[in-house]
């Protein structure tokens, strides 16, 4: 039972890293500790391993889509293993009810400010590329001309 439930969970990881650009571990690691009573520390330890996979089939199909930044990818491909490290150390050292807090107060705050960014509240988020007004071309602008994209 808990292999078919398992799978359910990969599935929908898949899905949502797909669809959202994230690596899964935001449905991997509350379905492993909800769904299939697994350890916080534990959950997250196995969600990095499934990240690492799923991240490679995604950034693989949209490479070919030309969606990879990838000078950006290098950079933070080279650092974030030291924040990883930094992090492995902290979630074996606190203790794992904190963890559980810790993950679900950042949960709960990213929802907060993608809700934020949907509905156009929020100060920090630039404007979309692409939407801004355009251009008045002026009065002695040819019938019809306008600013072009």
């Amino acid at each position: 039972m808990d292999i078919a439930i398992a799978c359910v969970v990969c599935l929908l990881g898949g899905i949502v890293a797909g669809l959202i650009g994230v690596g899964g571990g935001v449905v991997f690691v509350p379905a492993m500790t909800i769904i299939l009573s697994k350890g916080q520390v534990e959950a997250e330890a196995t969600s990095l391993m499934m990240i690492a996979l799923v991240s490679v089939v995604g950034t693989w199909r949209q490479i070919g889509y030309g969606n990879v930044n990838l000078k950006d990818a290098a950079v933070i491909g080279l650092l974030s293993p030291v924040g990883v490290l930094i992090g492995v150390v902290v979630a074996n050292s606190v203790p794992e009810r904190a963890l559980r807090i810790g993950f679900a107060m950042l949960a709960l705050y990213m929802a907060y400010r993608l809700l934020k960014r949907v509905f156009g509240d929020d100060p920090h988020d630039p404007a979309e590329p692409g939407t801004e007004p355009l251009a008045d071309p002026g009065p002695d602008a040819p019938a019809g001309s306008g600013a072009s994209r």
